[in-house]
């Protein structure tokens, strides 16, 4: 008597480019994972960072006591008394700080085109996974070596202490160095620094090196292993200091960005919702319309 009725479900497609409250309800809460996670690096940061500026002050004597020595007695790298070259590049293994590694790495390629017009054969070494992972590409060969895990907890002398021994049993004989690492300002701000050092030939060379009385060569030897030491020292505490402060900015940055970016996407959570309201009340008052009609 009736005919065969096909009961089926009716499917609504979205429109290309239009998310649905699915996909924006997970975006949304992504977002807001994110910004949990850097909430939590911030404070982090932020009590590691007031411990650090901390010991920074007891650490700075480190590094202007021993630039006293070398411009008392007048030690200078002639260009005809330097053949070998050593760049000491300070950054880290982990990122998340803003520009703070880039820097250290622009400006050891900076020096590299120097050094390279001037036919000086120049040696990296790499305290800190980044500045390897990003020198290696390109000056692979120039790489005497790398150390990582250093100052995981806390920068200690002994550290320092490793990395100069390992430079100094290397086997490689320079005559010049630099430390290349990022000097604290503020808590927003560093300045890329250079600190020089020189071997033990260019120290007992030097100008007023005869103001010094009972100087031997074992004595040199000495002051210039802890002057290495000292430097590297210090050159760890400025740049971990200065890390842990670009992190903090960096992380307060990025809370805030997703902050924005979560109202924007309620906005449009709670627009999309309503549209799909509005469009189901439309479909059920039609369809009641349509049915009034027929009878």
């Amino acid at each position: 008597m009736f005919g065969a009725v096909s009961l089926m479900t009716p499917v609504y497609t979205q429109a290309r480019g239009y998310a649905t409250l699915k996909d924006i309800s997970m975006r949304l809460k992504s977002v807001k994972n994110i910004q949990k996670i850097t909430k939590s690096m911030k404070m982090v940061s932020a009590a590691k960072y007031a411990k650090a500026e901390k010991d920074l002050k007891a650490t700075r004597p480190y590094g202007e006591a021993t630039s006293v020595f070398n411009e008392q007695a007048e030690v200078s790298s002639e260009p005809e008394n330097v053949k070998k070259h050593l760049i000491v590049a300070v950054t880290s293994d982990r990122g998340l700080c803003g520009a703070i590694h880039t820097s250290i790495v622009k400006a050891v390629k900076s020096l590299l085109a120097e050094e390279k017009v001037q036919n000086l054969d120049t040696k990296i070494v790499c305290i800190g996974d980044k500045s390897k992972s990003m020198l290696q590409r390109v000056f692979a060969n120039n790489i005497l070596f790398s150390v990582n895990d250093v100052g995981k907890k806390n920068v200690t002398f002994l550290d320092a202490s490793l990395i100069a021994n390992s430079i100094l049993n290397s086997g490689y004989e320079f005559d010049s160095g630099e430390i290349l690492y990022n000097k604290f300002k503020t808590v927003i701000s560093y300045t890329t620094t250079k600190q020089p050092f020189y071997s033990s030939t260019l120290i007992n060379s030097a100008k007023n090196i005869g103001l010094y009385d009972s100087l031997d060569a074992e004595t040199l030897r000495c002051y210039q292993e802890y002057q290495l030491a000292s430097m590297i020292f210090y050159a760890l505490k400025e740049n971990s200091t200065s890390e842990l402060s670009s992190r903090m900015s960096a992380m307060d940055n990025a809370s805030k960005n997703a902050g924005e970016m979560i109202d924007k996407l309620t906005l449009y959570y709670n627009r999309t919702r309503q549209a799909v309201i509005t469009r189901e009340l439309i479909e059920i008052i039609s369809g009641a319309s349509a049915l009034d009609a027929k009878e």
